[in-house]
């Protein structure tokens, strides 16, 4: 048998080492520009920087009578989207994990808003057979629904594996998203054109390309690599959306709303919530322009687009190599099919 040549052997070495070297260079580039971007937009200075050009009427705009389906609503960005809408005369539905949590945000929105037509529905969004069971209940009540607002996630640092065998992450930003929009499609097509899912992603998308390990099978797990794939698969899909029912008269819309103290980042990135102590959004700051999302006509918005402080933003940051392509998406739209398994 042969040996390899030495000049061979050296060469791939040398090879594989640039191409390391290259991929940290890359993802030190995408961590810096997002921390500098970041801090300069995402944080409370930003959107006060921001709300300078906001139009006060935008916001003054009813929707009474409009059925709006909010998930994770219970608590920080979900619970003041769900008293946004309520405040402005829609019939919203609180779709909540805990009962109890879920129970104690429903009667505090009945008091501040003094609209009762405001529901709990309980979903836990980690198991894509309560979204399909939760879907099915959903459906008997025959209303269209006018708004779903994806809002439920999750950051968990560790890997955790959920009783139907997913990524605990993957589970409820991802699968569970996708489940709840496709099965909620044939609602959103009894409004008639008026109907809008708002997916709430996050800035730290920007540090992720779409990959198609769903689930961070490959590598040392990491909860926060993790999370930005997760938000940047939920930009993603909401293009896909916009281009699968473009014809079905429903808006997609995914938004982020910068760096917000809610209750999700304290517990998942208590450094970074310490650290950053003043300087986050309020959750009524972050809600701003899911609420702005909800109640513009549709003909002044971009479906498929990504929106920040009521602007339609760029999905990619300079020189961060994170583009998509068509068949990575059309990819994961096929592997999500397969895993939430609709047919059962």
């Amino acid at each position: 048998m042969q040996s390899t040549p030495p000049t061979f052997t050296l060469r791939l070495h040398v090879r594989i080492s640039l191409g390391l070297l290259a991929m940290f260079i890359l993802k030190t580039w995408r961590s810096t520009a997002f921390g500098i971007y970041g801090y300069l937009n995402f944080t409370k200075s930003g959107f006060l920087e921001h709300s300078k050009n906001f139009k006060p009427e935008d916001m003054a705009t009813r929707i009474d009578g409009k059925n709006c389906v909010v998930t994770g609503a219970n608590s920080g960005i979900g619970y003041a989207t769900a008293e946004g809408l309520a405040s402005r005369g829609a019939n919203v539905y609180m779709v909540c994990r805990n009962r109890e949590r879920g129970e104690a945000a429903l009667s505090k929105i009945h008091s501040t808003t003094g609209n009762q037509n405001v529901h709990l529905e309980i979903c836990d969004l980690s198991s894509i057979n309560d979204v399909k069971s939760f879907a099915s209940r959903f459906k008997e009540k025959d209303v269209p629904v006018h708004v779903l607002v994806n809002n439920a996630g999750v950051l968990e640092n560790t890997r955790v594996t959920t009783s139907e065998g997913f990524e605990m992450n993957f589970a409820v930003n991802v699968l569970g998203t996708y489940g709840m929009t496709e099965l909620l499609v044939p609602l959103l097509e009894k409004c008639e054109g008026d109907a809008r899912v708002i997916t709430v992603s996050s800035g730290g998308m920007y540090t992720s390309p779409l990959t198609t390990d769903l689930q961070f099978k490959d590598g040392e797990f990491n909860g926060v690599e993790q999370y930005a794939r997760n938000k940047r698969v939920q930009v993603a899909l909401t293009e896909k959306w916009a281009e699968k029912y473009g014809n079905k008269g429903i808006g997609f819309y995914a938004m982020h709303p910068g760096w917000a103290e809610t209750p999700g980042v304290t517990n998942s990135l208590p450094a970074f919530s310490k650290s950053m102590q003043g300087k986050l959004r309020t959750s009524e700051e972050g809600a701003d322009t899911v609420i702005w999302l909800a109640s513009q006509p549709k003909q002044n918005l971009v479906s498929g687009g990504l929106y920040f402080d009521r602007t339609e933003a760029s999905k990619h940051l300079p020189f961060a190599a994170t583009s998509n392509s068509h068949n990575a998406i059309d990819s994961i739209m096929a592997t999500l099919d397969s895993l939430a398994n609709f047919s059962i």
